[in-house]
């Protein structure tokens, strides 16, 4: 019997988390797309030999919870055919994994011929072909329109690469030589982590290496049922509506019932109405990993993100609602319905949390694909893809401060694309990249402000996919705290060609065409009457706030003496 040391337990953790954030580092450095070098649309865990996640990087929160059934879709499909040098793959919702676009690769590591660990990257790829170029067309009604659908396979065995699978995905993304770029940015990535897990695992000693890990986990969940236990008992309901499903139905009930009993919490989500259709609704393993990261939000810090902080969280659901399809539905735009589940548990954790919990983060859950061709310097046409996620605008206003503009939130975690490389790479001029005046929920402390984003075409027959949300459903605010303001969408604003667009589209732009894209705001927190005036006229002074939309909503009024607030 291994005796475990806590000092040595610590040491691991940290060395695991390093491993997996390296193997991140690595992938920025060598990938191919914007989506993934810059946006860092990526996550990397490290699982035991059963296939229990022991450790993870500093990645996107919601892809988190997926690695485990992702991988237990591929163990469960392999059997006792994995071996040393292999690397498991797939991107099949049905198979535990969350979306087409998402490909999750598992590496076995072995020492003296024994499995002792599994190191795991997912990363989200342009285009795995499909109806409409990016694959996240929101009107998808079946997933074989979504793309390529990947079933449990090896990528690499026994160490060498299956070449037939390599050439199936090129010859099914409309930029293969990007899409393959980033699978062997994966694939080095993966390699370098395994090679320290392994010197680890071998230097400690495989058996005591997994004793090592099942403590971690188990520690984890000691710490995670202490935080439990001193959050209050109780229920409490929430519910929020999507504008509608992305094939023209909705708006659409989405709501959870969350009870906190002792040292475990459960989100019941039967609630929810059944599904419609469309592509923005979940499977169930996205919405789990959703509710994990919403609710880790409240939980200490101190806690190690693994499968131990899961054990005393439970999440129940019907098949067949909204946020538990079956198959063969589309899910190419889950994340939009992902981000509002995060805003559903935060919200009933707001009630049961009053003291702590901030309104509703802002964003539209906006993603936009834009492709077609472009003239190289020598005359031949080229195919470009543009793939961008805005998924948040900032945070809600809290107990004691206004919403962080631009800030990013809980499950997305996703960086900023910057203007200059998606100009440099595309066709595309990005015209307006700035804050919206007034937009933020009102109140004592308000939300973050909105945000806009013109894009100008400059090439003939570009096919733009839009997948947004919160015209009607706004962020909303708490204790006597404004809603933010809505998203809008508009083409060719101010033109006589000026045209109000839906929230979720597929259409053509031509050269000189403009989207102009207006993301929600936050929701604020206190009534406005309580606002510090100072905070008014800092928010003047930036041009966050019009003086008359704080005469108009707070009562402020200018002083004469006070040049930079008039």
């Amino acid at each position: 019997m291994t005796i475990i040391n806590p000092i040595k337990r610590e040491l691991l953790k940290n060395a695991l988390v390093t491993i997996a954030d390296n193997a991140l580092v690595m992938v920025t450095r060598t990938a191919r797309t914007a989506n993934v070098k810059n946006s860092m649309d990526f996550s990397s865990a490290i699982c035991d030999a059963a296939g229990s996640l022991a450790a993870q990087g500093m990645a996107v929160p919601v892809h988190l919870g997926v690695v485990m059934p992702a991988l237990k879709g591929c163990t469960d499909f392999f059997g006792d055919d994995i071996a040393e040098g292999d690397v498991l793959a797939s991107n099949d919702p049905y198979s535990g994994c969350s979306h087409l676009n998402d490909i999750f690769t598992f590496k076995p590591i072995y020492v003296d011929g024994k499995r002792v660990a599994y190191v795991s990257l997912v990363l989200h790829h342009t285009d795995l072909g499909g109806r409409v170029a990016g694959g996240n067309a929101a009107d998808s009604q079946e997933i074989f329109e979504e793309g390529l659908r990947i079933p449990p396979v090896k990528l690499r065995d026994a160490g060498r690469d299956n070449a037939a699978i390599f050439g199936i995905i090129a010859s099914n993304s409309r930029v293969p030589d990007r899409v393959i770029g980033d699978l062997r940015a994966q694939l080095a990535a993966l390699d370098e982590a395994g090679r320290e897990v392994e010197a680890i695992a071998r230097e400690m000693g495989p058996d005591v290496f997994g004793a090592y890990l099942a403590d971690l986990i188990r520690h984890a969940e000691d710490l995670t049922r202490a935080s439990i236990l001193s959050l209050p008992d109780g229920t409490t309901e929430f519910e929020e509506w999507n504008d509608d499903d992305g094939a023209g139905n909705g708006p659409i009930r989405l709501h959870c019932r969350l009870t906190k009993r002792g040292d475990e919490i459960e989100v019941d989500y039967s609630g929810t109405q059944d599904d419609t259709g469309g592509a923005v609704h979940c499977n169930w393993e996205f919405t789990v990993s959703c509710t994990y990261a919403a609710l880790r939000t409240v939980l200490a810090e101190e806690i190690p993100n693994n499968a131990g902080l899961y054990a005393p969280i439970k999440v129940i659901g019907r098949p067949g609602s909204f946020v538990s399809v079956q198959f063969p539905a589309a899910v190419g735009s889950r994340g939009q319905i992902g981000f509002r589940l995060r805003s559903i548990v935060l919200g009933a954790l707001a009630k049961l949390l009053p003291e702590r919990m901030p309104a509703c983060a802002g964003g539209s859950e906006f993603a936009i694909v834009a492709s077609g061709l472009q003239k190289t310097p020598g005359g031949a046409d080229r195919r470009f893809l543009h793939l961008e996620f805005h998924n948040n605008t900032g945070l809600g206003g809290g107990p004691d401060s206004d919403g962080q503009d631009a800030g990013p939130y809980c499950i997305g975690n996703l960086a900023n694309v910057p203007v200059e490389l998606i100009e440099s790479e595309n066709p595309i001029r990005v015209e307006r990249y700035e804050f919206i005046p007034n937009s933020g929920g009102d109140g004592q402390f308000r939300g973050a402000l909105g945000l806009r984003r013109d894009y100008r075409f400059l090439t003939d027959a570009v096919r733009v996919q839009v997948r947004s949300d919160r015209y009607t459903s706004k962020p909303w605010g708490i204790f006597g705290g404004g809603p933010g303001a809505g998203g809008k969408l508009m083409a060719n604003p101010g033109t006589e060609k000026e045209q109000a667009l839906p929230s979720k589209f597929i259409r053509n732009f031509d050269a000189g065409d403009v989207l102009s894209v207006a993301m929600a705001a936050a929701g604020g927190y206190g009534p406005a009457e309580k606002r510090d005036p100072a905070a008014i006229e800092s928010d003047i002074r930036q041009g966050k706030m019009t003086v008359d939309h704080a005469k108009r909503v707070y009562g402020y009024t200018a002083k004469a003496d006070k040049e930079d607030a008039a």
